[in-house]
């Protein structure tokens, strides 16, 4: 009987863990913008900075700070398809301090630059209004299963197939 009660404590205590590090990913999604350093996220699902890092990592298959770069270049890509907001104004609102971090990293993980996704998508036929939100947002989701140091290396040398090693 004892091994069952451990299990169930155990399994108790994963999802009280989960239920924590959502409450932290629900505070970046409603603040992308805002800054959320380790410690913040931390303090907000009631962990330790180094267990909070790792069990996000576990729970969601990315670090905290990946995901909070993810939200804002989905955001900033949906402020440059939808509004004629100036590219400055974008950066700064999505959680930016700098208009070349922000052309970087947004070039980093979309492949094209904020004007050149504007570009595109104002020639673009259709009506993405009558797309749902969620739909559309879930298309057109950065993917970073790895940082964006690392793609910016690999890309430099050559490889774009996400092997580690030789191309040989």
């Amino acid at each position: 009987m004892r091994p069952t009660r451990i299990v169930k404590n155990s399994a108790n205590r994963d999802l009280k863990l989960l239920r924590r590090l959502l409450r932290a990913k629900d505070h970046m999604d409603a603040a992308p913008h805002e800054d959320w350093p380790i410690s913040r996220l931390a303090s907000v699902s009631g962990a330790s900075e180094a267990y909070f890092a790792r069990s996000f990592r576990d729970a969601f298959g990315i670090p905290p700070h990946r995901y909070l770069l993810t939200r804002r270049v989905e955001r900033a890509a949906a402020l440059l398809r939808d509004t004629d907001t100036p590219i400055i104004e974008i950066a700064l609102e999505t959680g930016w301090n700098s208009l070349g971090t922000f052309g970087r990293t947004f070039r980093d993980v979309t492949g094209e630059s904020p004007s050149e996704l504007r570009r595109r998508m104002q020639l673009v036929p259709g009506d993405l209004e009558e797309v749902p939100h969620c739909f559309v947002s879930a298309a057109q989701r950065p993917h970073l299963k790895m940082a964006v140091s690392e793609k910016r290396r690999r890309t430099k040398e050559g490889r774009h197939d996400g092997r580690k090693g030789d191309d040989s």
